[in-house]
């Protein structure tokens, strides 16, 4: 996969921006923003970035990049990002459901 928004960026990602991403097969994807995290080991910033399919039945994709938008290569570090974030998000959701 290839960050491919059409326009040069400036400044880093922030909330609910969207990035284009164009897969293997050369379909272009949109997705979104969700997330920023910061490794307190090094003190590097990372986006997790989301695709909704637009079908129901399909799944929802995640991606991680850094603040420029560039994919990780590491995927170990990516899925541990990618999973400290479901559990933030997780127990957010769990939070704020409670009244």
């Amino acid at each position: 996969m290839s960050s491919n928004n059409g326009e040069a960026k400036s400044g880093p990602l922030e909330l609910s921006e969207v990035l284009h991403i164009e897969t293997k097969e050369g379909t272009e994807l949109p997705f979104e923003v969700v997330g920023i995290l910061e490794d307190p080991d090094d003190g590097a910033s990372y986006a997790v970035l989301m695709h909704e399919p637009e079908d129901e039945e399909g799944e929802s994709e995640f991606i991680v990049t850094d603040l420029e938008g560039n994919l990780l290569e590491d995927e170990d570090l990516a899925q541990e990002i990618l999973d400290e974030f479901l559990v933030f998000a997780e127990e957010a959701g769990d939070d704020g459901g409670e009244a």
